[in-house]
């Protein structure tokens, strides 16, 4: 069974940018902008030491993808002196179910939409 789409997400995801592939944790919430008529998400990567150096080098054009669904382009903005780095995207989040997605559940980490524990 899937889980309903919600307008947050805690939990793993893998980050590229550059030739970095990175595992990390995402902290990622998101709404509807009726002023552009567009969804903007956005929220933090948990500390992750080589993407941070990216950053800092001036990477910022990024992908994130979050267990199987497609890998979605976001911005990867600044690194918080805690090492967290800040991303944004817009349009349709790395989050959200595709289209397609059938009631058949997977076995894998335990991660956060909304207020509804998931398994990926």
């Amino acid at each position: 069974m899937s889980a309903p789409f919600s307008d947050d997400y805690t939990g793993p995801a893998v980050v590229g940018a550059a030739e970095l592939n990175a595992d990390v944790r995402v902290a990622f919430a998101g709404r509807f902008e009726p002023v552009d008529g567009r969804y903007h998400w956005g929220g933090r990567i948990a500390p992750h030491l080589r993407l941070s150096e990216l950053v800092r080098g001036g990477q910022r054009s990024a992908t994130v993808q979050i267990g199987q669904n497609p890998g979605v382009t976001a911005r990867l903005a600044e690194v918080d002196p805690w090492g967290g780095i800040r991303v944004v995207g817009v349009g349709r989040p790395p989050w959200a179910p595709p289209a397609n997605v059938g009631s058949q559940a997977t076995v894998g980490s335990q991660a956060t939409v909304g207020s509804q524990a998931i398994v990926e």
